[in-house]
């Protein structure tokens, strides 16, 4: 069962391993990025920070899609994390069944971005895809903890 989907441009870092992981009730965590999964370097940090006793899985966007959408993820409480709102817009298209809510904890900042909360800066090609995502029905939220204040995005 997907539990979250949230982007983070740090992937896994303090705030997901020991905030968003415990909350959740997580027991695996899916990095799904077109990069990591060829940076032999980015794989064996994120494997340092994941919480104890999870499981971490790092495969490209499509096969996350793949693994999704065949049920072999449904076994487990996921928290499945994205670098970029163009990586979880991506995601979240290709999914069979959509999940009820897109987290967004941090994105990079951008020189030709509009920041929108503290942490998140977004492109317009971001503004349309979380636009049509928010079409689609799901929640399209900005938390960077869980006991943070959440925003909701409407438009």
């Amino acid at each position: 069962m997907i539990k979250l989907i949230r982007v983070d441009h740090r992937l896994i870092h303090g705030q997901v391993a020991v905030a968003w992981f415990g909350n959740l009730h997580a027991n695996s965590i899916l990095i799904a990025n077109d990069d990591v999964i060829n940076d032999p370097i980015r794989k064996a940090s994120l494997k340092m920070a994941m919480p104890s006793g999870g499981k971490l899985v790092m495969q490209n966007i499509e096969k996350s899609i793949e693994s999704i959408n065949s049920g072999v993820t449904d076994k487990y409480n996921l928290m499945i994390i994205v670098e970029t709102i163009h990586d979880a817009y991506r995601l979240i298209e290709g999914m069979k069944k959509k999940p009820q809510r897109l987290n967004i904890g941090g994105t990079k900042a951008l020189v030709d971005g509009k920041n929108i909360a503290r942490a998140v800066d977004i492109s317009e090609e971001d503004s349309k895809e979380l636009r049509s995502l928010i079409n689609q029905g799901v929640n399209v939220e900005i938390q960077l903890v869980p006991s943070s204040n959440k925003v909701v995005l409407t438009e």
